[in-house]
């Protein structure tokens, strides 16, 4: 069983794009936010962070099927599905965002979102919060 000790920690000194969504069901859009991004930001990484839950949403789906399809279309090597909120049960992405940059303080991070949550953010619980802390994507 993994603890939150053995949870990859950020490598030091990288640029992280932190793509966090429902991901109900993902699909191809997903990944082409996700491979844009990887290239016109110069990212080391995108990691698809499967949201335990949407407050913005009455149905989010099955965790594990979500993750499922995720997998099924991060298909470069340098972009990785992360089970993070469900693993350290965090709730909000405020509070994955403050649990990543504890753990790695000196990673980039970029957050990366596409036009239709872009359209809802400012819904999301402290959304000028995760702004200041990172820039946006």
């Amino acid at each position: 069983m993994r603890s939150l000790r053995t949870w990859p920690r950020p490598h030091q000194n990288r640029r992280i794009g932190l793509f966090g969504v429902s991901f109900n069901p993902a699909h191809s859009g997903h990944f082409l936010v996700a491979e844009h991004a990887l290239k016109i930001l110069k990212l080391d990484t995108v990691w698809w962070l499967v949201a335990k839950g949407n407050s913005l949403k009455l149905e989010h789906g099955d965790f594990k099927e979500r993750c499922k399809s995720a997998q099924l279309h991060a298909k470069y090597i340098r972009m990785i599905v992360r089970d993070l909120e469900q693993f350290a049960s965090l709730t909000y992405s405020i509070h994955t965002l403050k649990f990543l940059i504890r753990r790695g303080p000196t990673t980039k991070f970029v957050w990366v979102m596409g036009s239709d949550n872009l359209e809802n953010f400012h819904h999301c619980r402290n959304w000028e919060e995760i702004a200041d802390l990172t820039p946006f994507a």
